[in-house]
């Protein structure tokens, strides 16, 4: 991709709409070029035949479609299959295709690398590198080979999406505006460690569902596996959550990974339902991906399941979420780094 010209893919309606005009273009082509872009999906401003051969020409000395293709993908036996996408120079991030019987999710990153550091995630021993633009987040499901098939995404890829609000919201708005790809905003999930002014704003400026990381119930042992606790913690957040309604279209849930010995006792089942009580939400127990050089162990399935029931029964709806793609490390992080490791 030419790096002197600007990217069309991530542009809002109203910002194709001062691209326009910038080129001499009539304002009516702002939602041709949207259909282009997000509908029809074009690689080249070439393919936009519908606008006249001299504009074509005029736009395409600033601006490309900015479409990208994975460089890199790893298959799972059971189907999920890890893309590697190229973030500017000698950057990557990762998006996970999930396919099932009856939906099939893409898992979006936000961020190359990740500031939070939480203990239990290959992103955080990264670091932070850059935050991805729109047209970078938009790329993951426009270039995605399966991009037909989906029909969920869930921004629970690389990167704190409250980190990068900005650029998140807009291509959140772009997936769901008429203009953009029109789904429901009941197709996305947003998930995040809480960062309270940035979660704030995304409850009150976007309708897609909500899942918090929570992991630990009680401040101290969220604190280890998770260094944001200290700036944002779990009872400010929920004390937050609790001034919305969460009981019509907008879902919200809670992320509890289950880890051998650390979170995975009655005490921290009984913390839950004191921490969570009144709150209409649920929590979605997780098994552990192993990681190099971390200690942590995930739970076995009997101890994850009676978990799960002591909650259900007492009032609190629990999953325990499927394990997909444990043989190529679904969890991201694992193939970028390596990939990044290769360019030093």
């Amino acid at each position: 991709m030419d790096m002197l010209k600007r990217s069309l893919l991530g542009l809002t309606l109203e910002e194709l709409q001062a691209v326009v005009k910038s080129v001499g273009m009539p304002g009516f082509a702002a939602k041709q070029i949207a259909s282009w872009l997000y509908d029809k999906k074009v690689a080249s401003i070439d393919e936009m035949t519908n606008l006249s051969l001299k504009h074509r020409e005029a736009l395409k000395d600033i601006y490309e479609v900015g479409a990208e293709r994975p460089v890199d993908a790893m298959r799972s036996v059971d189907g999920t299959v890890k893309y590697l996408y190229r973030a500017g120079e000698r950057h990557f991030v990762e998006a996970v295709y999930i396919p099932e019987e009856d939906r099939a999710t893409l898992c979006v990153s936000s961020q190359v690398g990740c500031k939070m550091n939480c203990k239990f995630c290959m992103t955080g021993k990264q670091g932070f590198t850059a935050n991805l633009t729109a047209g970078q987040i938009i790329n993951q499901i426009n270039s995605l080979p399966e991009r037909d098939k989906l029909t969920n995404i869930v921004m629970m890829g690389m990167g704190e999406p409250l980190d990068n609000l900005d650029e998140v919201l807009k291509a959140l708005h772009i997936m769901t505006s008429p203009y953009g790809y029109g789904w429901s905003p009941k197709r996305i999930t947003l998930s995040t460690v809480g960062l309270r002014k940035g979660l704030q704003r995304y409850i009150e400026e976007c309708d897609c569902h909500l899942a918090v990381s929570l992991h630990a119930p009680l401040p101290m042992l969220r604190r280890e596996l998770m260094p944001a606790e200290k700036a944002f913690s779990i009872t400010e957040i929920v004390e937050l959550l609790r001034a919305y309604d969460f009981s019509k279209q907008r879902r919200l849930s809670f992320e509890y990974i289950v880890f051998k010995g650390v979170n995975d006792s009655l005490v921290h089942a009984k913390e839950l339902l004191k921490l969570l009580r009144g709150l209409d939400c649920r929590i979605n127990l997780i098994r552990f991906h192993a990681i190099p050089n971390v200690e942590l162990e995930g739970a076995d399935m009997e101890t994850m399941t009676a978990f799960r029931d002591y909650l259900t029964t007492h009032g609190l709806f629990t999953t325990i979420r499927a394990s997909r793609g444990e043989d190529i490390f679904a969890a991201c992080g694992m193939l970028s780094t390596a990939k990044q490791e290769q360019k030093k």
